[in-house]
């Protein structure tokens, strides 16, 4: 047993409640990268627009953080969520929740997967 990938959920609804899974993935990694050139673009274009056409390039700036859908490091975390999309699952037994790489079979043959990404004492 590999220590470090395992991580003990936390105890309680309350912990539940505080830490949402929060998906900042894209459809596909070429749309994902779409949205970063945008929000990248935007940002550095408002900024070097500004000795050329004035201040009001800057409100150009906020439609980045749509394009980011938050920030440029949420769209980092979703690009890693993109890439990584059904090749890993986390397993939960008896408390102790483990990284591990997607089971192939139930993808090839469309069957919704186990619920094992849910603790037992939740189920």
């Amino acid at each position: 047993m590999n220590i470090a990938n395992t991580v003990k959920p936390a105890q309680g609804a309350k912990a539940e409640a505080a830490a949402p899974e929060t998906n900042f993935a894209s459809k596909s990694v070429p749309r994902h990268l779409a949205r970063g050139a945008i929000g990248f673009g935007l940002i550095i274009g408002s900024i070097a627009l500004v000795p050329v056409a004035g201040p009001a390039t800057l409100l150009a700036a906020p439609l980045a953080l749509l394009a980011f859908r938050g920030c440029p490091t949420c769209w980092m975390v979703g690009l890693a969520q993109t890439i990584s999309r059904g090749r890993l699952e986390r397993q939960c037994v008896d408390g102790v929740c483990t990284l591990t790489k997607a089971h192939t079979a139930a993808k090839a043959t469309d069957e919704p997967a186990a619920r094992t990404n849910v603790p037992a004492a939740s189920q």
